[in-house]
């Protein structure tokens, strides 16, 4: 469903990314893991056409986006920011309700089938209760949740999230990654930032590690969460424990464990 290939960007002078490849196939949530700073997010906004400047070729269902509208590429991939704070109080509906608006001509107005794409994609995150309530008036994870719930309303069958459990309490990371795997079980492609490795080891189909703005490692979980990886990943000297049959990897800094 998407693919990368041989994507490289620089601002100005400065290179950022650096040959990057992978693909994300359909029904899979691939986690792009490494440190601050490395790129992660700027290969989000390559991959959503922000920054057309980059070198290589983004895929999405087969197209090339350079040759996609906006409007299009809406069509085909829905973006969940880390966090969202409209500038007016609007209702729950209304913030769903905008997912739709690729779909709607310039001055064209919802309907029916947008109303009821609207109930759709609430009663699928599991926050239909919450259709008439205030947007600033929600929690950090209620918030999260009609943030996904616009995208599926876009109806696009790519999503792509930017650390959607940051500044999350654990039981909301739960529940949004939770609800993250269920959509990537329904068929969607899923393509999240994180800066969890324990939670894209649970979590994840694939992971993408991303050290200076190359490919570090890519496959699954079990190739990728090691110690070596995740040592030279992060620049620390780090210790991994097996819980539960090697289904939970526990991060700890060699200075700890080795006490």
């Amino acid at each position: 469903m998407v693919e990368v290939k041989n994507l490289s960007f620089s601002y100005g002078e400065r290179p950022v990314l650096s040959d990057i490849s992978f693909r994300a196939e359909e029904g899979e949530l691939l986690s792009v893991l490494g440190s601050n700073g490395v790129g992660k997010s700027t290969l989000f906004r390559c991959m959503l056409g922000l920054l057309p400047g980059y070198s290589g070729q983004v895929l999405i269902a087969g197209q090339d986006i350079e040759n996609l509208s906006a409007r299009k590429l809406a069509r085909l991939a829905a973006y969940i920011p880390q966090t969202s704070s409209p500038a007016f109080n609007y209702s729950v509906e209304d913030i769903v309700l905008m997912g739709c608006s690729s779909e709607l001509g310039v001055f064209s107005s919802p309907g029916r089938a947008e109303l009821a794409r609207v109930d759709w994609a609430l009663e699928k995150i599991g926050i239909a209760g919450l259709k008439k309530r205030c947007f600033h008036h929600l929690s950090g994870g209620e918030r999260q949740l009609v943030i996904i719930a616009r995208a599926l309303a876009q109806n696009a069958r790519v999503l792509m999230l930017d650390e959607p459990t940051a500044s999350l309490d654990f039981g909301n990371q739960m529940l949004i990654l939770s609800q993250i795997k269920a959509l990537a079980a329904e068929g969607y492609t899923v393509i999240q930032t994180t800066h969890n490795p324990e939670q894209s080891y649970m979590f994840s189909d694939r992971i993408l590690a991303i050290k200076d703005g190359r490919v570090l490692a890519q496959g699954s979980p079990r190739q990728v969460i090691s110690q070596e990886t995740l040592s030279l990943l992060y620049g620390a000297d780090i210790r991994l424990s097996s819980l539960f049959g090697d289904r939970v990897r526990v991060c700890t800094p060699a200075f700890l464990a080795d006490k």
